[in-house]
This record gives structure tokens, C-alpha cells and sequence, in this order.
């Protein structure tokens, strides 16, 4: 009800109390009416002389009190406070100053219950100035730690601090399953331009729901927004936040986390194993593993598949299962499906703790347009752009973040850090990274803008993209930034400070589409397209390259790489063998999506678990252990890993025989060679002769075609002899037996 200082209401009101109650009735009708900027000027003592009376705002209240001891007690409350006309105002005149600093109020509701409570208007703010000028610069890269819902012990008393940005807001509440979702009880302290609204609300406890109530100061519209630094949510479909605060996780992994810092990454093997926690295992019931489960499972199957990473899909809070975490909503919470955060705390460690290093898909490029989320989020385009022709991605439904705006790279940079501050994480592969960088990414003409200087780069991105990877250089020692990027924008994985975009790694999506559309050609026809297995060479070495087989390949009909193979059973499964023989032997680090490695027959269904019954069958089984083979060669040998990224490490034997679709080539290190000989027709070559570095005997070291994974165990022997026969332009060769649709790696004997 709106306050009244009229007669007869407000008879028990002493002159003191009504003249100053006729100062403020503007004040008080905007709070009744949950539209006041900055209520925390009226209600408490924060703002108050000490000479002036304390207001309180208690809707569905009968009777409210002041307890002249801080602490709770059952005796009778020693003031109570008389009630402003009809309203939901009660008010004191007596001294401020023979009350405690926070004092303690005795509430009696309309249902007759009766509760105590520190008022929360009795405590000042506390974000520092310099903390709030950090965030407008877009540099408080540790604005999870001011933003969100925190514990504290503000002068002895705990509860939860509460602070967003929403500059365009009129007013501010914390709802919650406290304060029965009721934006009148807790509104939120204005900071004025920053943008940024706190309170601290005393008493509350661990697992309090939570969200933020927000009436736009233009439209009046109120919305009803989850905390975009929220560090834990409910489980979907359910989507309030979630304070917590576990004890501090007692990390084991010190030793990993010094040698990362000092691990030279561009020069040691990199084999990741993609995967989708919701649908790589499930329990008997079909329900989701624990992050505990998952990482007792995950580990012990790494460890057997010879991966030495394992890079999740993301794990960042989402409401639709069916965006396999794509469509962020919780850029600071472990998804809920799979446990409370701290539990993935102990994911991470256990891996760490078993040499396994883990990855993270962050979604920096867009963002859902979920009426809880981040979407209008103070009813402006916040995190977004007002038009369309920027701030929307037509084909995938979602909003692009403003880059421009300090607040918003802030947001995404300190999401970014956090994710390796408090969970360890050793890099992040960056999703969508092209759309980042055009103007005109998927767009028909006319419908996108052009930047100050009329291009389609998007300078704003550009510049994010930039800081994110120096900041996290330096910050983090040893952290891997992986782009997805399939355009060919220069120097992608070159640093900053010569002109690149400062990435480690990028994803070669290139070569990723040429190999697979040449495997999927009948093998006669191959000898047609044989530069799509060449051409990749003429440019391997301008970017540091990982080679993906991802999520992205066998899904949307695409169907799974074993059915993109052509032929009858045996020639799918050879041929798999062979692309992956073809992979682990070309330059680049490894990345396999979940289930290739045993040759799933299906695509990838998020809904459900992978097929791993189908590894009771040989032509399975066989898939399998030939990735594990070559992921622990690929691990053991220099030759195969060393120089990933530097024409050092690979030379043509033969590159043109494209008639008998066959390549040959050396990976090297130092003195150390491994020699390769791919064929990619199901015909046995025999005495197929090779140039070699030198003469003596060469040990056939892996044969994709060997009776251990199923193949026909054709091809030469163990042992061949390299003659001092030039060829090739080389002093010495070798005579092959080539097995069918299948590849060998030679070392010299010595």
C-alpha cells in the first residue's frame, strides 16, 4: 500500500516521525511500489545520520520489532516499531546510537510466524571504488570473486552477498525461496554509474535458491534473471542459482600443475579424446554418472585407449540437452546434471592425478535467447547488440556479445580465467572462433554491418580475442588456447605481438573435410582426388594444427566415420583403420570424438550411451586396439611428435602416385625416422619400391592390416632389407608387399 501521513493513520506517529516521513513520501511510495533506484538510501542505517528515524519495509507483517541485543533471543523484543499509516513501513525514533551497529529484527508475518533476522539495510556496501573502476575498464579479471553470491563475515555476522551489473535497471531485488520469490523484500543497493547493485542479505544458508528481479527503468517491464556469475544452478529444467560455498578443494595435483608450467606442448604428443559426458556412459538405470563416477571410468579407459587428454564438450551450465552444452547459460557453473561443482573439482584433480590432462569447450561466441538468461538481461541489450545485423546469429537462433563493451569482455575474460584459476583446467578450445571474426559470418548481403573502416572484421572480437590469449599466457604457464577456426584468417597461432591472434592450437578443419571426402570415394575413383591428401601439406606448417575427427562429423546425418567408409564390412573397417593410421602419422596433434575409437556403427545420440556392446565383436575390438597402438606410438616415438609443426618434421617420399593411390613419406626427429607407406585402394602391392634415407634392415613397426585389429595380416614381413639401390632421388630403397586399404610405419633396426 502506498504511505499516507494523514490523519487519522498516522496518530501514534510523533511529530518527529511525521516530519521527517513527510521528507521522504516520494521515496516511499516508489519503494512500496518496488520501483525506487536506490531504497538503501531510505531504509536502514547505511546513509542515515544519526539524529534521523530508521525505516523498515516488511510486507505481510503484523508486527515488527527492534531486539536491543544482536544476538537472538526469546525474551520480548524491547522496541516495537508502529507501523507508518497502512502501509508496509514501520518506523523508529528512539536513539540509533543505543542500538547495535546491526541490529536485530523480530518479524511476525500474516501466517502467524514469527522470525529474527539482522537487517540487511543496516550494513554499508562493500565493492570497493577500485574494484568497480576495474570492472568499467573491462580488467578486473577476478570479478567472479565481486560479482555472484558470496559468503561472507561482514563484523562477525555471515550471510551471502549479493551483486550484478544492470546499468539500465530502475530497480534491483534478490529473490528467492527465502523471501517466498517477492521482489519488495530485498531490493538491492544502486552503485551508481557502474551499473553494478549489491546487498547483503545476513543468515542465509548453504544451498539458497536464488535470482534477481529487474524492473527496466524505460518500459517498466520486470524480468526475472538467474546470476550470470552464478557458480552452481539447479539441475534443468529448473533454473534459479545456487549459493554454495564448499570447503576449499584439497587439490593433489601440484606436481602436474609445475610441470605443465614448463612443459614445451609444442613439441610433445597431444592425443584428445573428445567427449560428451551426458552419453559416453550411463548407469544400469540410463541415468547420468557423477563426476566421481565418470572420473573413475574415464580415467581407467584413457589409460587403456593411450589418450592423453580428454576434452569435454561443455560442461557449462545449459538448459537444453539437446545443445550438447553449446548454448551457454552458466559461464561459471559446472553443468548440475553430473553433481555439485566441487565434485568437478575432483574430475579434474583425479585426472591430474593419473596423468591425464582436461580440456574445456567454452562458448565465448553467442550466447541462448532463454528469458532467464543472459538475453535483455536489465530489459536493454546488455550483453548484446540492438541490432540484429550484429547482435544475432540467424542460423543458430542466438545472440553475439558486444566485444565493445568493457563490462561484457570483463565478463567473458574473468569466465575464462576462472575456469583455470578454480578448476585447474589446462586449456580451453574455443568454439566458434570464425563467427567471432567476420562481420558477415552466414549472412546474405545486407543483412550485416561493416565495421569503422567498411571490412567485414570484427575489430571489437579481434581485440577480445587478442587479450583473452595474453592474459591467459601469461597468467597460466603451460595452458592450451585452441581455436576452432575453418577460415583461412592469417596467424591464428601466432603471438600477439607479431600481428596474430595469439592462440597454441587451431583446429586444421581443412584437412579434416579433404580426408574424409576422399575416404568416403570408392577406391577406384581415389586416384581422381589424390591432391585432397596432398594439398594439406602446402600450408600444414603456417598454423600449429591439431587434426580433429570431432563431434561435429557424426552427427545431423552425417552418419558415423565407419559408415562414411565405402565398400562391404571388412573394406569400412580397413578403410577406418587406415584413416586413422593416416592420421596418427601426419603432422598435427590428435583429436577423436567418443565411440570412433571403437568404430561406432551409429551416429552420435546425445540422448542415450554410446554402443559399447559392439566391442564384443573382433572387427570392433580391432578398431580399438589400433588406436591404442598408435596413440602409445605416437606418444613414444620423437618422429611422430616432436616436430608437429615444423616442415623439420616431414618429408615426401613419394606424393605423386596418385595411378596406384598410394602415399609415402618420413615423419622425423634428429636422426630418428619413421618411414609411411599408405594404401588406399583394396589391392595387394606387391614389390612396391620405396626411396629410403639409408640401406640396411628396417623393422616393420605397425601394419593397420595386422590379425591384432582384425585385418587380413597381409603385406611384407617383420624384417626388410633396404638395398643400396638410389631411388626416388634417394641412395638406398626398400621392396614392400603393400597390404590392402591399410598402412605401414618402418624403423631402422639400428
Amino acid at each position: 500500500m502506498t504511505p499516507s501521513t494523514d490523519e487519522p493513520a498516522t496518530k501514534k506517529l510523533d511529530s518527529r516521525a511525521q516530519s521527517y516521513l513527510a521528507t521522504v513520501r516520494q521515496d516511499l511510495e516508489l519503494i512500496a511500489k518496488a520501483a525506487h533506484y536506490n531504497p538503501c538510501a531510505i531504509l536502514g542505517t547505511q546513509k542515515h545520520p544519526p539524529d534521523s528515524p530508521l525505516l523498515l519495509y516488511s510486507p505481510d507483517t503484523l508486527e515488527l520489532s527492534l531486539e536491543a541485543s544482536p544476538e537472538p533471543s526469546q525474551e520480548q523484543p524491547e522496541h516495537t516499531l508502529p507501523r507508518v499509516g497502512d502501509s508496509d513501513f514501520f518506523i523508529y525514533t528512539g536513539d540509533l546510537q543505543a542500538l547495535p551497529r546491526h541490529y536485530r529484527v523480530r518479524r511476525l508475518d500474516t501466517q502467524q510466524h514469527i522470525s529474527r533476522f539482522h537487517d540487511p539495510y543496516s550494513f554499508p556496501p562493500q565493492i570497493s571504488d577500485y574494484d568497480l573502476h576495474l570492472f568499467s575498464e573491462g580488467r578486473h579479471f577476478h570479478i567472479y570473486n565481486i560479482l555472484g553470491a558470496h559468503f561472507r563475515c561482514i563484523d562477525g555476522i555471515d550471510g551471502i552477498h549479493f551483486a550484478t551489473w544492470a546499468p539500465n535497471a530502475e530497480r534491483v531485488s534478490v529473490i528467492g525461496d527465502f523471501n517466498h520469490w517477492d521482489g519488495r523484500r530485498h531490493p538491492m543497493c544502486s552503485r551508481g554509474p557502474s551499473g553494478v547493485w549489491e546487498l547483503f542479505i545476513p543468515g542465509l544458508p548453504q544451498g539458497t535458491l536464488y535470482k534477481y528481479e529487474i524492473r527496466n527503468r524505460d518500459s517498466g517491464a520486470i524480468l526475472t534473471k538467474t546470476d550470470p556469475y552464478s557458480q552452481q544452478m539447479e539441475l534443468r529444467p529448473r533454473t534459479a542459482s545456487l549459493a554454495t560455498q564448499p570447503p576449499p578443494h584439497p587439490w593433489q595435483d601440484d606436481a602436474w600443475m609445475a610441470a605443465r608450467a614448463d612443459r614445451a606442448w609444442l613439441y610433445e604428443p597431444l592425443s584428445v579424446y573428445e567427449c560428451h559426458l551426458g552419453s559416453w556412459q550411463r548407469n544400469a538405470e540410463g541415468r547420468f554418472l557423477s563426476y566421481r563416477e565418470l572420473a573413475h571410468r574415464l580415467v581407467a579407459y584413457l589409460a587403456e585407449t593411450g589418450f592423453t587428454h580428454i576434452q569435454l564438450l561443455p560442461i557449462t551450465e545449459h538448459p537444453l540437452d539437446a545443445s550438447w552444452g553449446y548454448q551457454t547459460t552458466g559461464y561459471y557453473a559446472p553443468t548440475s546434471r553430473f553433481g555439485e561443482a566441487d565434485e568437478f573439482r575432483y574430475f579434474v584433480d583425479y585426472c591430474h592425478s593419473h596423468g591425464i590432462g582436461v580440456l574445456l569447450d567454452w562458448v565465448p561466441a553467442h550466447f541462448p535467447k532463454d528469458e532467464h538468461g543472459l538475453a535483455r538481461f536489465d530489459g536493454s541489450a546488455l550483453y548484446e547488440h540492438e541490432d540484429p545485423r550484429r547482435g544475432e546469429h540467424r542460423d543458430w537462433g542466438t545472440l553475439i556479445y558486444n566485444y565493445g563493451r568493457n563490462e561484457v569482455k570483463n565478463f567473458l575474460l574473468a569466465s575464462a580465467l576462472y575456469w583455470l584459476e578454480e578448476y585447474h583446467i589446462d586449456g580451453l578450445r574455443v568454439d566458434a572462433v570464425a563467427s567471432m571474426l567476420y562481420l558477415d559470418y552466414s549472412r546474405q548481403e545486407g543483412d550485416w554491418l561493416p565495421n569503422t573502416h567498411g571490412g567485414n572484421e570484427n575489430l571489437e572480437a579481434i581485440a577480445f580475442l587478442r587479450e583473452l590469449n595474453s592474459v591467459v599466457h601469461e597468467r597460466f604457464p603451460g595452458a592450451l588456447m585452441i581455436a576452432e577456426e575453418s577460415t583461412a584468417w592469417p596467424q591464428v597461432t601466432r603471438p600477439v605481438h607479431l600481428g596474430g591472434l595469439g592462440f597454441g592450437m587451431k583446429w586444421n578443419m581443412g584437412w579434416m573435410h579433404d580426408t574424409l571426402n576422399y575416404m568416403q570415394q570408392n577406391p577406384i575413383y581415389r586416384r581422381y582426388s589424390h591432391d585432397q591428401l596432398t594439398f594439406g601439406l602446402l600450408y600444414i606448417f603456417t598454423e600449429n594444427f591439431i587434426l580433429p575427427f570431432s563431434h561435429d562429423e557424426v552427427v545431423h546425418g552425417k552418419s558415423s566415420l565407419l559408415n562414411k567408409m565405402p565398400g562391404d564390412e571388412w573394406q569400412r573397417f580397413a578403410n577406418l583403420r587406415l584413416l586413422y593410421t593416416y592420421m596418427f602419422s601426419y603432422p598435427g596433434k590428435k583429436l577423436l570424438f567418443m565411440g570412433c575409437e571403437f568404430a561406432q556403427g551409429d551416429e552420435w545420440d546425445h540422448d542415450t550411451t554410446l554402443d559399447w556392446y559392439v566391442l564384443q565383436y573382433p572387427l570392433h575390438q580391432g578398431v580399438r586396439q589400433l588406436v591404442s597402438d598408435l596413440n602409445r606410438l605416437y606418444r613414444s616415438l620423437p618422429a611422430l611428435h616432436r616436430y608437429d609443426f615444423d616442415h623439420e618434421g616431414f618429408e615426401w617420399i613419394d606424393c605423386h602416385d596418385s595411378d596406384q593411390s598410394v602415399l609415402s613419406y618420413l615423419r622425423r626427429a634428429g636422426d630418428e625416422h619413421v618411414l609411411v607407406v599408405l594404401n588406399f585402394t583394396p589391392v595387394i602391392r606387391t614389390g612396391y619400391r620405396i626411396g629410403t634415407p639409408l640401406a640396411g634392415a628396417y623393422r616393420v613397426l605397425f601394419n593397420s592390416d595386422s590379425l591384432h585389429y582384425a585385418g587380413s595380416n597381409a603385406g611384407s614381413g617383420e624384417v626388410v632389407m633396404a638395398e643400396e639401390t638410389p631411388w626416388m632421388g634417394r641412395p638406398a630403397s626398400l621392396s614392400l608387399d603393400l597390404p590392402p586399404l591399410a598402412g605401414l610405419m618402418l624403423v631402422t633396426t639400428t
